[in-house]
């Protein structure tokens, strides 16, 4: 097998983020998931049920959805991360997920407006979403091969930001040129291309196959320079027994490594407010304030725009100042853009009474405060996922990486339903979708003390040396 040079390695790597990114920016938030939301609120309603509740109903079925693929990903991360330390090998996992990520992504084409059944939808989509976790899973344990310790926050961050490009390129093509407004155009005024069927929702259903198809390009690179580094030690056979009985062992150290253990808490909870904020998103501006797949693509757009300078930007804050500080202002912000969203509705900002006449650009001052926050939730969603990605490494066993991205899948994923379930249950109570987006703040705050115990660096190195 020929050498690759490092930097070819290092690009191949940072390509997979670039390639699998659209299915979080397209597939998740902004596209198929208000997509999602609008055709069961109209089926709800014409089943008898008034806006309102309708609403509501759609967002609680994505948030069900978006709980049980979660729940999958918990239980099984761990094992296959374990697995994969045992045998030594990442990328033949890569192989497999990939395969599960295209055949998701492209069986959401059949998600017809007329036909729409919504255990199909969501167990495709599931399947492509699976698929994506656990490549990200495998694919993050190899960021410690690509440099010293100190590089790992400035690689993830980059990384990261490469990724928001892919994202942010692949939604300007898609709102250019293929997902119609509800009069049947694009963003360009254009009906979709290559004969697309506006009246079948064909522009807007093409998102899953053109995820599908931009990820099976743009992971050549990665596939072709991207190289596992040979093991330090002898991997012990055993296949998944000996990978759970590994897991059983590590699991069982977690309360002598107080740094590992509050930091895997602190991430579960605000990584699963951050993800709430992210399946929800699209659907609460969908829902609330009543915008089309084009608005909430444009907002997408400054999202992803935001977020991938401030992923790059807080990689070189991680390099200078630590992963940690660089996590804990990114929660202040996102808990302040939570705060703001709550206090928008038409005619209303920061909970006080405003025109809706449009001001800029044919946006009222609701319209341009949800971008702003949209803005911070960007940047500051980008930063902290980059900077939780470099700070694992400092935290985890170096010697079974795979099985800490793994337990880091398990604990992003746990709670998983945790900020569905509280959204559904708050919007139900209150029947007010935007106090439903409240809990989330509840969230990074607990996420922000949890952070308290844990050290900067990690773990002392020597608890590790009886690991292996």
């Amino acid at each position: 097998m020929s050498v690759v040079p490092i930097r070819k390695r290092v690009v191949g790597w940072m390509m997979f983020d670039w390639a699998s990114q659209p299915y979080n920016t397209l597939l998740l938030t902004f596209i198929f998931g208000p997509y999602f939301a609008e055709i069961v609120s109209n089926s709800y309603i014409h089943e008898g049920l008034s806006p309102g509740e309708a609403n509501a109903q759609a967002q609680s079925v994505w948030g069900a959805g978006q709980a049980v693929i979660g729940l999958i990903i918990a239980l099984a991360a761990p094992v296959l991360g374990a697995l994969a330390d045992n045998t030594g090998r990442r990328l033949p996992f890569i192989w497999v997920f990939s395969l599960l990520y295209v055949v998701g992504a492209a069986g959401l084409w059949w998600a017809l407006p007329g036909e729409f059944n919504v255990f199909y939808v969501l167990i495709v989509f599931g399947i492509g979403f699976i698929g994506m976790e656990f490549a990200t899973t495998f694919t993050n344990a190899m960021l410690p091969d690509l440099g010293p310790p100190n590089e790992t926050g400035r690689l993830s961050g980059t990384g990261w930001a490469v990724g928001y490009l892919g994202g942010l390129v692949a939604l300007i093509i898609m709102l250019l040129f293929f997902a119609e407004s509800s009069v049947g155009r694009t963003l360009l005024g254009i009906p979709p291309l290559f004969g697309l069927d506006p009246e079948l929702r064909e522009g807007t259903r093409l998102v899953g196959p053109f995820a599908a198809l931009w990820y099976m390009v743009f992971m050549i690179p990665f596939f072709l320079w991207v190289r596992e580094e040979k093991p330090l030690y002898a991997k012990a056979p055993g296949g998944v027994s000996k990978a759970l009985v590994e897991l059983k062992r590590t699991i069982s150290k977690l309360p002598k490594t107080p740094s590992l253990s509050a930091y895997l808490a602190s991430s579960m909870i605000y990584r699963d407010a951050l993800n709430g904020l992210y399946a929800f998103g699209g659907v609460y501006a969908k829902l609330v304030l009543g915008w089309s797949v084009i608005d909430i693509g444009i907002f997408g757009i400054l999202a992803v725009v935001t977020g991938a300078l401030f992923a790059w930007l807080g990689g070189r804050a991680d390099r200078r100042y630590g992963s940690k500080p660089v996590i804990v202002w990114s929660i202040l912000v996102l808990i302040l853009a939570t705060v703001g969203i709550a206090s928008i509705a038409p005619g209303e900002v920061a909970w006080l009474p405003v025109s809706d006449a449009p001001v800029l650009l044919g946006r009222s001052i609701p319209d341009i405060a949800f971008y702003l926050c949209g803005a911070m939730i960007g940047a500051a969603g980008g930063t902290v996922q980059a900077a939780s990605r470099a700070m694992l490494v400092k935290q985890g066993n170096p010697n079974r990486m795979t099985e800490a991205f793994g337990l880091y899948a398990l604990a992003g994923k746990a709670t998983a339903f945790l900020a569905p379930a509280l959204i559904a249950f708050v919007t139900s109570m209150s029947d007010s979708q935007r106090l439903g987006v409240t809990p989330v703040i509840g969230l990074f705050l607990l996420g922000l003390i949890l952070l308290i115990w844990v050290k900067p660096q990690g773990e002392d190195k020597s608890v590790w040396a009886s690991a292996r």
